[in-house]
């Protein structure tokens, strides 16, 4: 019978990283049968069909080097579990520091409108909806996309707290809308890049992730220049950023009339979202 050893030694011999295969594993397991965290470390065991169905898995992500979060569906995040497909980027660590920096200020400021630019899965509009008094508005220019935010919200009982519209940018704000707040991880990784990044990367659709730009800035520059118009007096803006990319971003949100900016960094020590008061 096969065992979750040798199913481990599958994802290894695919050159994906020890300590992520017996993540991945287990989140395999967890999801196709069924079984607990708490069951996996209880011991509880496996039948020979359940392992086969896992190994079948593995085989599949082994080979294509397909996310395991598509092959499952689902990403977690936050400690919630999010829809995810090949129509909106998968959640990334990086992104909770952007939530939970977001959260902090709403709260702090009992703020009570939001925009999120660029809303992919819905998962910074239903966290943030989740955890503050918000009412927040999430953009797309996906209908894809948009309609994976929405299943998120509707999983969430998140009804009239996180809504989503079709939009490029801010293009379907109307003039009369004001945010105490804007939010955005929009892409940032120039597409000259493309050809060094990981093999999973590659499920991620290409218009969330690259901009055409030289140094990934583009995005940045024009939400920034717009935001002054959407946002209420005193109103805030945050973006998570790339590799390099701060001083630019500062120098957008200087420019255009915002104080108070705030660079915070990840884990790696690299600076990951930029926070500003108009």
């Amino acid at each position: 019978m096969t065992t979750i050893q040798e199913i481990i030694k599958i994802l290894t011999d695919a050159g994906i990283e020890p300590n992520e295969a017996n993540i991945e594993v287990r989140m395999l397991i967890e999801h196709f049968c069924g079984y607990s965290t708490k069951d996996i470390i209880l011991g509880k065991k496996l039948t020979a069909e359940k392992l086969e169905i896992v190994k079948e898995k593995a085989l599949q992500r082994a080979k294509t080097r397909k996310p395991i979060q598509h092959i499952i569906g689902f990403a977690d995040f936050m400690g919630e579990k999010f829809i995810v497909n090949p129509s909106v980027l998968i959640p990334r660590d990086e992104t909770e520091i952007l939530v939970r920096k977001a959260i902090e200020i709403i709260n702090n400021n009992k703020l009570k409108t939001a925009l999120d630019v660029g809303t992919g899965s819905g998962c910074i509009a239903c966290m943030v909806a989740k955890y503050t008094d918000c009412q927040i508005i999430g953009l797309d220019i996906s209908n894809e996309a948009l309609q994976t935010a929405l299943n998120n919200a509707s999983r969430l009982n998140l009804y009239n707290k996180a809504i989503f519209r079709k939009s490029d940018l801010f293009s379907n704000v109307k003039p009369s809308e004001k945010f105490d707040i804007i939010i955005s991880n929009p892409p940032y990784i120039p597409l000259r890049l493309k050809d060094s990044l990981q093999p999973e990367v590659m499920y991620d659709p290409a218009e969330a992730l690259f901009t055409e730009d030289e140094d990934g800035v583009n995005f940045y520059s024009r939400i920034a220049s717009k935001a002054p118009e959407i946002l209420n007096s005193s109103g805030f803006i945050l973006f998570e950023i790339g590799i390099n990319q701060a001083v630019t971003v500062s120098k957008y949100l200087s420019d255009n009339g915002f104080s108070n900016i705030e660079i915070i960094k990840d884990l790696s020590g690299i600076d990951r979202v930029i926070s500003a008061q108009l």
